[in-house]
Formats: C-alpha cells, structure tokens, sequence
C-alpha cells in the first residue's frame, strides 16, 4: 500500500525524494508519495519523477486498490526498477490553484448551509472553474449575490486552516448536520483526515487546502443552474494570482 505522505498537513510538499516499489510503461508506483490522487471531486496532480537513467511525465494520479498509480505521458530512457530511487517534483502552480478551489468550495459550502439550509450534494474543483450542487435549494440571484458577499466576507477575515487525524466519533459529534456526507465513509475508516477553518468550519476531507482563507483570493459566483427538483448548481472562478 502506497503512504500518502501528504496527509494530514503536508499538502504544500511539492518536491521530495522516495524509491519505486512497481514501474510499467503505463504508471509508476512509489513506495510513499505527496501526489494527490484523483478523489473528492478534485483532480489528481501532475508533474514529473526522474531518475538517474531517465524521467517520467506523470499527467495524472489515481489510487488503485491502495496503491497509488502516477499515470505516465511520456517516458525518457529504460523504466526503473523496484527499489530505484528517484525525485519527484509536483506541478507546485496547479496544486495551489487546486487547494485554493477546493477551501473555496469549503466557504461557499458554509454559508450556503447556515443561510440556506442547504447541503452539498456534489462538487468538482477544477483549476479554473469549479461547481457545487446543492439540496434542497431554489435560488435567485440575489441569493447567489449573497452567497459571494458572506464567502468573499470570510476570506476576507483570514481565518486559519488546519489539517489533522481525529477519531472518527469526536468528528461526527462536532461536525454540523448537513455539512458532511460522512454515512459514504466507510466505518472502518477512523481516524479522519478534518480540514478545519478556525472558528467557521469544521468538514473531514483528503483534499489539498490552503493554510489561511486569505490565500483564496476574491470568489465570483459566474452561474447558477437548477439540476432537478430542489437542486441547484453554483459555479465559480477565483481572482488569478
């Protein structure tokens, strides 16, 4: 089983050094990584590992029954074999474009239940643009004028983020009803990975974030769309860094 070394707080590590425990044309695995794997509605990273014979283009990273698989683009000289050592370097400016979204999906999730009562049904965090579902909502525009105004309010405020194991009973005690959908985490899973944003939001999440909202920069909300009875979709952009 591959460690994900960047779970619970090292998910601004973007360059380190490891060993290749498989290695195929196709995928590389490692015996540890900081590469986030695709999951949680948000993309898997990119980047490259090298060796002293050679050097893969990963543009993609999945988990594959524990294991973690860095998909190999294109490969220059002979694959390295189990116990190689290699260096690794993620593509730093897109995983920061990443964590930026997916803590500003977590705002725009918070004050969407606490004004609204309504819970997240979905969402897909994506470097430029991202969305959210949402149920049970019917929104207008002012409301969606609202929702940036409370978000953009709390990025404002800078509040601190931080990413830590708890047991999984103390996270379903604090965790407020609605904000997570915890009953499609699997018992067996304990602890949980929490993202917490001081004093605002409490949410168990893998996903890569930010360290203080204030990273996030400015939220516009750019559409809104109904996706059935009682569902809407928000999505948005962030202002480019």
């Amino acid at each position: 089983m591959t460690e994900l070394r960047y779970l619970p707080d090292e998910d601004d590590v973007t360059a380190f050094s490891d060993k290749v425990r498989e290695a195929t044309t196709e995928y590389l695995v490692l015996e540890g990584t900081y590469f986030y794997p695709e999951g949680g509605g948000q993309p898997g990273d990119r980047g490259h590992v090298s060796w002293d014979d050679g050097r893969a283009t990963i543009d993609g990273v999945r988990k594959d029954h524990g294991e973690v698989r860095h998909d190999i683009e294109t490969l220059e000289g002979e694959l390295p074999s189990p116990g190689t050592a290699v260096e690794a370097e993620i593509d730093a400016d897109r995983r920061e474009r990443l964590s930026r979204m997916h803590t500003a999906q977590h705002v725009i999730s918070r004050v969407v239940l606490d004004e609204y009562g309504g819970e997240t049904a979905g969402n897909q965090i994506h470097e430029d643009r991202s969305r959210i579902d949402f149920a049970p909502v019917d929104f207008d525009d002012d409301d969606t004028q609202r929702i940036e105004h409370l978000a953009n309010e709390a990025i404002s405020a800078n509040y601190p983020v931080s990413k830590g194991n708890r047991p999984r009973d103390e996270v379903e005690a604090a965790v407020d009803e609605g904000r997570a959908l915890l009953h499609l985490i699997p018992d067996s899973v304990d602890p949980l990975r929490v993202v917490e944003i001081e004093g605002y939001d409490l949410c168990p999440c893998g996903g890569t974030h930010v360290r203080r909202l204030g990273e996030i920069g400015e939220i516009s909300i750019v559409n809104r769309e109904s996706k059935g009875a009682d569902t809407d979709r928000i999505e948005f952009v962030l202002d480019p860094r």
